[in-house]
């Protein structure tokens, strides 16, 4: 058995080292490759490699004649972003690689968020699903089709953790915690770039934006960050790191400032930390206009601030052009050094030779993949089935739900019939004609045996300003100008002949994502005064939610029987809701975020620190300690919170030992039942408290968790393998270790309903 282990492992060894080999040999024929073109460029093309326009005044057939199209032949574009369609791509390309001096290709970029035509929940939805296959699959079918259409570098993923839910790019991210965002942040860039950049049907990554965009001030977008190196380190820091360790190929720096000093020109960011701690080796281009920002930001003139971008280890300058216009005479001047313009060079032509542009400049500009490989039955399917899995069933007060495929339902509201929201925010490369409504997700999903009344019952704001706002990028409400008194009485009408009435209300797709930052976390009032009406009428009441962001449901969860948060589900979203409400698919998303009871709590998030004088057990209000006069301090849903149309059942917690030393292993097991019956799937949690240390540490911290499927009646055992490296933190000193000391182990289906152990853990 010993000499099998051994053969075992000598051909590890073996596979390790011819894996090495052959990176080093690449690495020295990149290296030889580019050092060659270098020699031959001019300054003006070296800074030329560095500038990032927008896609601009380009169409088929006229890039020749287009201000870029010039840029590009006198090599002064390194690459464009946000044009969609190969033809279009092509012809551009073909100026760089067929009329410019060195012929050196174009790198194409977009905003491939959470998929491409076939659209994916948004990423705060898709984060839900605590599924880490499901969230790289939808990354790797988004690759599929951005190739196939011509693009070969997307801006994604965003993992930019925030507890703070008045900020409207929390829709973007992946919630509020270090380690579920660093397990997706690492699985979405698998997904984009797979096992080989060159092949035609992967494209490069760009995680965003660095860093702590999600902490800004008062939850304002583009807004102030300020905080400790150690809440840095710990808490906002490691999806970025995940991100960097699963080689992401290029990094995007953040609007905000970090220390004083705005992200876009902070060298200890770009350079201390990205590149000399975490070995960072690829590109790091700037936000929309990022360096021209900083002069708002109070930090020089241009030519100032795009010398101190440079300086700092910003690479490319999307937009601006600062650099560009600039650089020529900050090097005269010594603001700037030619190492300093190489560096950010060839880490330019790098990217590009890793993705086989220089071998093949046109390999992702395929009419036949354009044709065949985009929105295909295939990916709507994994999308539809996706989106189903990343909802969240908050309340289900006397089995309202599943809905019987009989009988007849009234929808109601003004998203039950509004294709153009479904896909959600950042749904850029859309066909919003391909999406689905919910009531045509119903109306297709029963056929005739159910009856299907529909009502828009309100506008989705009484303020049509307020509206308009909400309702950007084609993706208008359609706003009803008849009186809302009129809209609501058509509604009771149809309710009132229902046997059941789902209300399909909350935010529209753009009332989150950039630039939709909101001081009311609410469901607007016109909605929620429909939805008290709709309750007087005394019929079972499902709300289907619709938001970017946690929203305060305080009221909602106080009076509505059952309450199912779609998020924004993609191109397949009406399916995937008809799907859940129905039973066929029985909900099993858990939340990444906390949901407040109104805005006053926020921030709130579950791994906060002790205070002094905490609460005690049980307690509401207590004078002289942490608490609020006219709110508990409880959120309405933990984080991790999601119910099923089944129950589960925890047993306590085993431990291996109750008492360890130096590297030794605890393994923790809880024995969980489906004690309900349907069949189903479940998170297990793991949290881990360190109870004393040298800085205070959260009340708990995520460090597991597994999803798994039971059937009615079955019960499986769950075990987590518990190291050393599960309970090291940066301390005072930003070392990173673990203490000895005491450790309370916890596992449960959310962060707040767990069952726990006790452990002495010495060194």
């Amino acid at each position: 058995m010993k000499r099998i282990v051994s053969v075992f492992l000598m051909a590890a060894l073996l596979l390790s080292f011819s894996k090495l080999d052959a990176q080093q040999t690449n690495d020295a024929k990149m290296k030889t490759f580019i050092d060659a073109l270098m020699k031959k460029m001019t300054l003006d093309e070296k800074i030329g490699q560095l500038n990032l326009p927008g896609s601009g005044d380009i169409v088929t057939g006229q890039a020749q004649s287009s201000d870029i199209g010039k840029k590009i032949r006198e090599g002064k574009v390194g690459g464009l972003f946000n044009i969609k369609s190969v033809a279009k791509i092509k012809d551009v390309q073909r100026v760089a690689v067929e009329e410019s001096r060195l012929k050196i290709p174009l790198i194409f970029g977009m905003d491939v968020i959470h998929g491409y035509e076939t659209v994916f929940p948004i990423p705060l939805g898709l984060s839900c699903t605590w599924d880490m296959k499901l969230v790289e699959n939808s990354a790797r079918i988004a690759a599929v089709e951005a190739s196939a259409d011509g693009i070969n570098w997307t801006f994604s993923p965003m993992v930019d953790i925030c507890r703070d839910p008045r900020w409207g790019r929390i829709a973007e991210g992946s919630g509020e915690d270090a380690y579920l965002g660093s397990q997706i942040s690492a699985a979405m860039v698998k997904g984009y770039q797979g096992n080989d950049l060159k092949a035609n049907n992967t494209i490069m990554s760009c995680v965003k934006h660095y860093a702590l965009y999600g902490a800004a001030e008062a939850g304002r977008d583009y807004g102030t960050t300020d905080m400790s190196r150690q809440r840095m380190y710990n808490d906002y820091f490691p999806p970025y790191k995940a991100a960097v360790d699963a080689g992401v190929g290029s990094v995007m720096a953040s609007f905000n400032e970090v220390d004083g000093v705005p992200a876009t020109a902070n060298k200890w960011l770009m350079t201390d930390v990205l590149r000399k701690q975490w070995g960072f080796k690829g590109f790091v281009v700037t936000d929309y206009t990022g360096i021209n920002e900083m002069i708002d930001h109070g930090f020089g003139d241009e030519q100032t601030v795009s010398a101190k971008a440079l300086m700092a280890g910003i690479d490319m300058d999307m937009v601006g052009e600062g650099i560009l216009k600039n650089t020529q005479k900050s090097l005269k001047e010594g603001k700037v050094t030619l190492a300093q313009i190489d560096a950010a060079c060839r880490r330019i032509l790098e990217a590009k030779y890793k993705l086989g542009l220089f071998d093949d400049p046109y390999k992702y500009c395929n009419e036949n993949r354009a044709k065949t490989e985009i929105f295909t039955t295939a990916h709507r399917k994994e999308a539809r089935s996706t989106a189903a899995q990343s909802f969240v069933l908050l309340k289900n007060q006397g089995n309202v739900l599943p809905l019987k495929k009989n009988g007849t339902i009234a929808l109601i509201g003004p998203l039950a019939d509004n294709k153009q929201n479904m896909p959600g925010t950042w749904s850029v490369a859309a066909n919003f004609e391909n999406a689905t409504s919910v009531l045509k997700g119903l109306q297709e999903t029963v056929g005739d045996r159910v009856t299907i009344l529909h009502a828009r019952g309100s506008n989705l704001d009484e303020d049509s300003l307020f509206e308009e706002r909400a309702g950007m990028f084609g993706k208008s409400l359609r706003r009803d100008s008849r009186p809302a008194s009129v809209i609501l009485q058509e509604a009771l009408d149809i309710a009132n002949r229902a046997d059941v009435i789902v209300a399909a209300l909350g935010e529209s797709s753009e009332m989150s994502g950039e630039s939709s930052s909101r001081s009311d976390i609410e469901i607007p009032q016109l909605q929620q005064d429909l939805l008290k009406a709709l309750l007087k009428t005394g019929k079972p009441v499902v709300l289907v939610l619709f938001t970017g962001r946690p929203l305060a449901l305080k009221w909602e969860n106080d009076n509505v029987p059952a309450i199912l948060n779609v998020w924004f589900g993609g191109s397949e979203a009406g399916y995937a809701i008809a799907d859940v409400l129905f039973g066929d698919v029985n909900p099993s998303g858990k939340l990444s975020t906390t949901f407040p009871q109104n805005v006053g709590q926020v921030p709130l998030f579950y791994n906060h620190k002790n205070t002094g004088r905490p609460l005690g057990e049980g307690q509401w209000f207590s004078k002289f300690r942490s608490n609020y006069l006219d709110v508990s301090n409880e959120p309405v849903y933990p984080f991790g919170f999601g119910l099923s149309y089944t129950s589960f059942s925890y047993s306590d917690i085993k431990l291996s030992s109750t008492s360890l030393k130096g590297n030794q292993t605890l393994t923790a097991s809880v024995t969980v039942t489906n004690s309900g019956k349907y069949d189903g799937k479940e998170v297990v949690q793991l949290y881990i408290r360190d109870l004393v240390g040298s800085v205070t540490r959260p009340v708990k911290e995520l460090k597991g968790f597994q999803k798994i499927e039971l059937k009615a009646g079955e019960s499986k055992t769950i075990s987590f393998t518990i190291t050393p490296n599960d309970l090291k933190f940066y301390n005072y000193d930003l070392k990173f270790d673990w203490e000895p000391g005491e450790f309370q182990i916890m596992i449960g289906g959310n962060s707040r309903d767990v069952k726990m152990g006790k452990v002495n853990w010495t060194k």
